[in-house]
C-alpha cells in the first residue's frame, strides 16, 4: 500500500512546489479591484478570463520615439543656428574691414581724389577707409608689407607725380600714357577669397569708378574751357588731345595688384570642406576602434587599455592622413609655395595628421561617456562649431565667433593657407593650439576611462553581492521547502 501511495506523494510535492512558485488565478483575481466588488455583491464573476488578467505594462516605445525626434529637432535647430549665424551679418559688418588711402601725389589729382573719396557715399556695404599722409608710408613697399602682414585688407595709393605726368601727356599728346598708372590698389586674395571676392574688390572698384569718373568729367570741362578761353579753339591742344584721347577719358584709372593670388580653386576643398572630411574619417576610425576594443577591454588592466585607446588611433591616422595629402598632389595644389616642393609636402602632411589627431581624439574621448549611440550628436556639434568661424574672417562675423582661434579647424585652415599661398605666417601658434587639443583630449580620455571603469566595477560588485544574497535566500527557501516536503510525506504515510 505504501508503494502505491509513493507516486501520489511525489505528485503532491511537485504540485505544492508549483503552487509556491506561481500565484494562482484566484490570487490574481483577489488583487483585482473589479473582482473584489463582484465578490462582495455576490454576483457571478465574468466568464471572460482576460478581464481578470492584470493589465499589460504600458508601451513606452512611441514616447521614446517622440522624445528622440524632439531631441534631434532641438539639437539641429540649436546647432544649425550657429552656422547660419556665421553668415548672416557679413554685409552689415564690412565697416570692420580696414582700408587705407594714401596720396603720394599731393597735387590736383591726389587732392581731388582724396576729397572725392572722403565725401563718397553709396547705399549698401562700405569699407572702413583711413587716410594717411605719404610721410607715414614712405614707399609702396611699406604699404605692401602692411597688406601682407594683415594689418589692412586693401590699400589705394595715388602714385607720385600723377598730376604732372597726366599734364605732360596731355600737352605732348603722349600716346604711351597709361591712365592706370596713376593709382595702385594692393590686396591679398589668399587671405580670404570669399571676403576679397564679395566685398574688398567689388566695394573698392565701385568707389574708384565713381570718384575717378567724376574727376575725369570735371577735368575735361576745365581743359576744354581753357582751350576755348580766347573765344577761338587752340588747334594745337586739340591735336594733342586727339593723339592721346586717354588723357581726357578716363584720364586716370587704377591697377589692381593681387599680392597673394588664390590661384588654385581646388584649395577650398582643403581649407574648408576637406576639414569636414577629416572629422568624418576620424569618426569612422573611432567607431571601428570602439567595436574591436570591446572584445579585449575586459581582459586588460587600466594602463594598457588606456595606451591602446590613445596609440591605436594615432597609428591609424598616419596612413589615412598621408593618403589625404597625396590626393592634393593630383590636383596640382601649390604645396611648394612657402617651403619648396619636398619640404612643403612634408609640412602639409604633418599639419593634416595633427589636425586629424586633434579632431579624432576628441571624438575618442567623448565616445567613452556618450557611447556609440550618441557620439554622432557630438560629431555634428564638433563639425559645426569648428567650421562656422572659418567660413568668413572674424571682421565679418559676430564677435562671438572669435572662439574659432582656439579650435583645431580654424588653425589648420590658416596654416594650410600659409603653406599653399605664403600668407602671413602663424604656423607656430597654429601648431600650438592643435597640439594643445591633442593633449587635452588625451587627458579627458584618461579621466573618462577611469571613471567608466570605476563605475563598471561598482556595478559588477553590486551585481555579485545581489547574486550572493539571492543564492543564500534560495538555499533558505529550498531548506524550508524540504522540511514541508518531509512533513507531507509523513502525513501521507
Amino acid at each position: 500500500m505504501g508503494q502505491r501511495q509513493a507516486p501520489a506523494s511525489s505528485g503532491t510535492v511537485q504540485l505544492l512546489i508549483r503552487t509556491l512558485r506561481t500565484p494562482s488565478l484566484a490570487d490574481r483575481d483577489i488583487e483585482s479591484p473589479g473582482c473584489n466588488t463582484s465578490s462582495s455583491q455576490g454576483t457571478t464573476p465574468p466568464t471572460d478570463h482576460h478581464h481578470h488578467r492584470p493589465p499589460d505594462p504600458p508601451d513606452y516605445r512611441p514616447n521614446v520615439g517622440l522624445s528622440t525626434r524632439t531631441a534631434d529637432d532641438t539639437a539641429a535647430d540649436l546647432l544649425l543656428r550657429r552656422y547660419w549665424g556665421a553668415l548672416v551679418d557679413s554685409a552689415k559688418l564690412t565697416g570692420n574691414l580696414e582700408a587705407l588711402f594714401i596720396d603720394r601725389d599731393g597735387l590736383r589729382v591726389g587732392q581731388g581724389l582724396t576729397q572725392a573719396v572722403q565725401k563718397y557715399s553709396a547705399p549698401g556695404p562700405q569699407l572702413d577707409w583711413t587716410f594717411i599722409k605719404a610721410v607715414n608710408a614712405s614707399s609702396d613697399d611699406a604699404v605692401i608689407r602692411m597688406v601682407l602682414q594683415e594689418q589692412i585688407w586693401v590699400a589705394v595709393v595715388i602714385q607720385p607725380n600723377a598730376t604732372i605726368r597726366l599734364a605732360q601727356a596731355r600737352m605732348n599728346g603722349d600716346q604711351s600714357y597709361d591712365p592706370a598708372s596713376a593709382i595702385k590698389v594692393y590686396y591679398s586674395q589668399a587671405r580670404n577669397e570669399i571676403a576679397t571676392g564679395n566685398y574688398i574688390v567689388p566695394l573698392t572698384t565701385q568707389m574708384l569708378q565713381a570718384t575717378t569718373s567724376a574727376y575725369a568729367t570735371s577735368t575735361a570741362q576745365r581743359v576744354f574751357a581753357q582751350i576755348n578761353s580766347n573765344g577761338q579753339p587752340n588747334s594745337t591742344a586739340l591735336q594733342m588731345i586727339a593723339n592721346a584721347p586717354q588723357t581726357i577719358s578716363p584720364a586716370i584709372s587704377w591697377t589692381m595688384v593681387n599680392l597673394r593670388p588664390y590661384q588654385a580653386p581646388a584649395a577650398q576643398a582643403v581649407t574648408l570642406v576637406g576639414n569636414i572630411f577629416l572629422c568624418i574619417f576620424a569618426f569612422m576610425i573611432t567607431m571601428a576602434n570602439s567595436t574591436a576594443r570591446a572584445i579585449v577591454s575586459p581582459h586588460m588592466a587600466f594602463l594598457p587599455y588606456l595606451a591602446l585607446r590613445i596609440f591605436v588611433p594615432l597609428m591609424a591616422y598616419l596612413p589615412l592622413s598621408l593618403s589625404y595629402a597625396l590626393i592634393n598632389l593630383a590636383f596640382d595644389l601649390p604645396l611648394d609655395t612657402k617651403f619648396g616642393p619636398g619640404a612643403g609636402f612634408m609640412v602639409f602632411w604633418v599639419y593634416i595628421y595633427l589636425g586629424m589627431a586633434a579632431l579624432g581624439l576628441s571624438i575618442e574621448a567623448m565616445i567613452t561617456i556618450l557611447t556609440p549611440r550618441f557620439t554622432p550628436f557630438f560629431l555634428f556639434t564638433l563639425i559645426l562649431y569648428n567650421v562656422s568661424p572659418v567660413v568668413l574672417p572674424a571682421e565679418l562675423q559676430n564677435p562671438i565667433y572669435t572662439y574659432g582661434s582656439g579650435f583645431p579647424i580654424w588653425n589648420l585652415s590658416q596654416a594650410l593657407r600659409t603653406i599653399m599661398f605664403d600668407t602671413n605666417s602663424h604656423l607656430g601658434r597654429n601648431i600650438a593650439v592643435i597640439v594643445a587639443w591633442i593633449i587635452m583630449s588625451c587627458g579627458t580620455m584618461t579621466v573618462f576611462t577611469w571613471y567608466m571603469r570605476r563605475r563598471e566595477k561598482r556595478r559588477l560588485y553590486a551585481y555579485a553581492t545581489a547574486s550572493a544574497a539571492t543564492k543564500g535566500k534560495g538555499k533558505a527557501n529550498a531548506a524550508s521547502l524540504s522540511k514541508v516536503e518531509q512533513g507531507k510525506e509523513k502525513g501521507v504515510e
